[in-house]
């Protein structure tokens, strides 16, 4: 049986990659900020849960606990929030920065040590960071930021046998998505989750540093747009 730490996992595409991973029968681990939301979750998929910040190194700590070895880490935990950046204080940028950029070191370091060959990171990315979004400055910064540590640390982890991917997807139906003011294409979390279980099975010995889904816009599998 492959264990999997999954961050975020209290809901969107955490829990939908919690959900998933469970059913293909991962010894599953969730980890998030509020315990009642966690446990709701972990309850719900059948999981085992870690209160914890994934930007805190303190905090993160008790997430690895559990595990003698990690095989697989999603790394989803993140806020999509700021401004306008003549609008926007210090304040917010730093805590954009921190839940989206520095949760990815503060995450890696702590697994890392308990990673073997086989084992995997997935980074769940967004497509601000290719294509940065109009008054979203510190979340897309961020997210490029993921991009570019996540590139660094699979040149780095390789000659250990570990992978690393991100998954940039664009627009999905979360609760995040109810902070963006117009309607847009959107796919689902568990389209996301459904990407990342088939990850862990290409071989170790591939290279695939990264894949996009976004939604159709038109055609017979188009969805209605959401709000």
């Amino acid at each position: 049986m492959r264990n999997v730490l999954i961050t975020g996992g209290s809901g969107g595409i955490g829990k939908a990659c919690g959900r998933r991973l469970a059913e293909a029968g991962y010894d599953v681990v969730l980890t998030a900020r509020r315990e009642e939301p966690l446990a709701a979750a972990a309850a719900e998929i059948g999981a085992r849960y870690v209160v914890a910040d994934a930007a805190n190194p303190d905090s993160f700590a008790p997430a690895v606990e559990p595990f003698d070895t990690i095989d697989l880490v999603v790394h989803a935990a993140g806020i999509l929030d700021g401004t306008y950046a003549r609008k926007q204080t210090f304040e917010q940028w730093r805590a954009i920065m921190s839940a989206n950029l520095d949760s990815c070191f503060v995450v890696s370091a702590a697994a890392l040590p308990k990673m073997v060959a086989g084992s995997r990171f997935v980074f769940i990315s967004s497509s601000a960071a290719h294509e940065p979004m109009f008054g979203r400055t510190a979340y897309s910064a961020s997210k490029a930021g993921m991009n570019a540590f996540a590139g660094a640390l699979a040149r780095e982890v390789d000659r250990d046998g570990i992978s690393v991917h991100l998954v940039t997807p664009g627009p999905v139906d979360t609760d995040m998505l109810r902070d963006v003011p117009f309607e847009m294409y959107a796919i689902t979390a568990d389209d996301v989750a459904r990407a990342v279980v088939w990850l862990d099975t290409v071989n170790p010995a591939v290279v695939l540093p990264a894949i996009r889904l976004h939604a159709v816009t038109r055609g017979p599998h188009a969805r209605p747009p959401v709000r």
